[in-house]
């Protein structure tokens, strides 16, 4: 059967673990459960209560601070460790974990010290709990929290909330559903007007977490006693009241060890006419015996859930470290093979996103079905193609010897002339491209988890990748220029072939009919007509008209043929060779530079060597765990 120490002690170890993890009230939800779901004691009780004197009878030491009015100002979190008979007493606290204090004066002082660097010298309090734990032969297992006094009126230094403060404070410990509470009362006051007990019936009505505790019955009027609360007359609780007598002043004054005071207490009840019947159930040594055995209960009582709030966290740990990646090797080897298998899962997202298991590659096809076509129709072909313009351009081209039958050198220079404005378009599909493929690499190295420990490889990936899109895009630009200017270095000759025969027919039969007719005479003056019409606005308005037409079977050609362009010199060689120059260079990198680029986050390194000790805690506490389940 599990005994009442390793219940207890196991208990502690695993809040002192906590403690040293600093998440006793801090920001691990996990953490904070499991704290909540251990068993402490808090104690409570007005000011001069006695909570001190009874904390330190607990322990077998003078360790707290000691004065008037508000002298306990943070929650003090105290664990008691009992060691083996004859191994030397020491306390360590939380904050300074690595120095062992075993001369319990300097406890002292380090509490009020620690105490004043939040509080600051003044009578202010702190939610921020100090962590203390005691190794010592004459206690017993058990988890203490000290909280400040409860009280009725602001002091001078202290704001006017001070009492509300102080409940609100003591009331996040005690209405916990673990919480033990240790109500402490003066014996020589009212225990109808006791801060404690009130306190308590708030938060526990039915009395089953109450620990009743009467302090001073030494200092009572003669001929008075407190058997009446002892007894459980005058207000009951579910467990027996205690009563217990400390030091008195003049025994500290004189430095009276508590071991001496524990004996001297023995004797004040074995002698008591009073309390003599219950002499074996009263004093500072039963009550911490009475506390342990009551915590040993609960916690077989908890056991099984705190087994399955152990398990859950380990669960989320694991998953947790999976997500954060597990330590980097030190071999320069393992770094590359690191390295590239980064590289590829970077790779594989991004080639996701082309292929539309990840959205936005969708937006390269609305730079060619949207963004081309529309630029292609805002281009200024009416201004460029004019009636005026055609006029002055023709008659330019035709220069001090106008043209006989068709302005070829007119319509060459009219052409050209159109087909230089589908080189703007061309070039911004290409930038356009060119941004969301950029966006996508940025898009992608921010969905790579794996990557997100490693900001340094981060920006060196996405320079590599940006460095090859740039010169993605100077090849595409270069092609799709080269498809503008092949439509304007060779122009179609089927289209204009049809062009002088239209002319001729129209010369030749001006009217419709055929010259073999037998009114061809009245037709014979026609072509004198039709030549006197080439120099007229018709004869422009049909060259522009023509050359619009013409431009128009060039840019539906250039509407196909420049996606393909894009696409071949851009988004296939980015599916392709992103990071193909990458690869060839992190290969001849050296281990130092390979362990530069897996410099981690140290947010992340920090998160990771805080979960794995989580994760450590947790196992070994599930251990302990189940060894004690198997021994009940």
């Amino acid at each position: 059967m599990a005994t009442m120490e390793s219940l207890i002690g196991l208990v502690n170890r695993i809040q002192r673990a906590c403690t040293a993890l600093g998440d006793h009230g801090g920001g691990d939800q996990a953490f904070a459960s499991l704290w909540d779901a251990l068993p402490s004691v808090a104690v409570v009780g007005g000011q001069s209560s006695g909570k001190s004197s009874v904390l330190e009878s607990i322990v077998g030491r003078d360790f707290l601070p000691r004065g008037s009015g508000i002298v306990t100002r943070r929650p003090l979190v105290l664990q008691l460790q009992k060691i083996e008979d004859g191994q030397q007493e020491y306390a360590e606290f939380g904050h300074m974990p690595r120095r062992r204090f075993t001369d319990f004066a300097l406890v002292r002082k380090e509490i009020q010290d620690e105490t004043d660097r939040i509080t600051g010298k003044t009578k202010q309090i702190s939610p921020i709990p100090i962590h203390l734990s005691i190794y010592s032969p004459n206690v017993v297992n058990l988890t203490l929290i000290d909280l400040p006094g409860l009280t009725k009126v602001a002091v001078e230094g202290q704001p006017d909330s001070i009492v509300e403060d102080i409940e609100n404070m003591v009331n996040s410990y005690v209405a916990k559903p673990n919480c033990i509470i240790l109500a402490i009362s003066p014996a020589n006051q009212d225990i109808a007007t006791s801060d404690a007990i009130k306190l308590a019936r708030e938060v526990d009505p039915s009395g089953e977490r109450t620990f009743g505790v009467l302090t001073k019955l030494d200092l009572m009027d003669k001929g008075t006693n407190a058997l009446d609360v002892l007894e459980g007359r005058s207000y009951r609780l579910q467990h027996p009241w205690v009563g217990i007598v400390n030091r008195s002043q003049a025994d500290i004054n004189k430095s009276v060890d508590m071991i001496s005071a524990r004996r001297k207490e023995r004797e004040y009840f074995a002698s008591s006419a009073d309390y003599g019947h219950l002499s074996s159930k009263m004093g500072s040594e039963y009550l911490a015996k009475l506390l342990s055995r009551h915590l040993e209960s609960v916690i077989r009582a908890r056991i099984p859930s705190i087994t399955s709030l152990i398990n859950k966290s380990i669960d989320e740990l694991e998953s947790e470290l999976d997500h954060l990646g597990r330590p980097i090797a030190v071999d320069a080897g393992a770094q590359l093979y690191t390295i590239l298998e980064l590289c590829r899962a970077f790779d594989k997202i991004f080639k996701e996103h082309l292929d539309g298991g990840r959205p936005g590659g969708d937006r390269i096809y609305g730079v060619f079905d949207n963004q081309l076509p529309a630029a292609l129709r805002k281009l200024p072909f009416d201004r460029h193609l004019s009636m005026q313009n055609v006029k002055k351009i023709v008659s330019e081209a035709d220069g001090y010897q106008p043209h006989l039958i068709a302005p070829e050198q007119g319509y060459r220079r009219l052409i050209e002339g159109s087909l230089n404005y589908f080189r703007g378009p061309a070039e911004a599909s290409v930038d356009a491209v060119h941004f969301v493929l950029k966006e996508l690499v940025r898009k992608s190295i921010g969905e790579c988890q794996e990557l997100k420990r490693f900001p340094t490889l981060q920006t060196t990936i996405a320079g590599a990748a940006n460095e090859s899109l740039e010169k993605f895009r100077e090849e595409s630009k270069k092609t799709v220029i080269r498809l503008v200017d092949m439509e304007s270095s060779y122009l179609t000759v089927d289209f204009f072939r049809k062009l002088p025969q239209e002319v001729e027919k129209a010369v030749g039969n001006p009217g419709g009919n055929n010259p073999r007719d037998k009114n061809s005479r009245e037709n014979s003056a026609a072509p004198a007509a039709n030549n006197i019409d080439r120099y007229a606005e018709g004869h422009f308005r049909r060259i522009g008209s023509n050359v619009s037409s013409y431009v128009h079977m060039v840019s539906e050609t250039l509407k196909n043929s420049v996606p393909k362009a894009v696409v071949y010199c851009q988004v296939k060689e980015a599916k392709q060779n992103l990071l193909n120059y990458f690869y060839t260079q992190i290969g001849k990198r050296e281990g130092k530079q390979l362990s530069e680029l897996l410099d981690e986050d140290p947010a992340l390194m920090e998160r990771r060597q805080q979960c794995a000790k989580r994760l450590e805690l947790y196992k070994k506490a599930r251990d302990e765990v189940d060894s004690v389940s198997w021994a009940r």
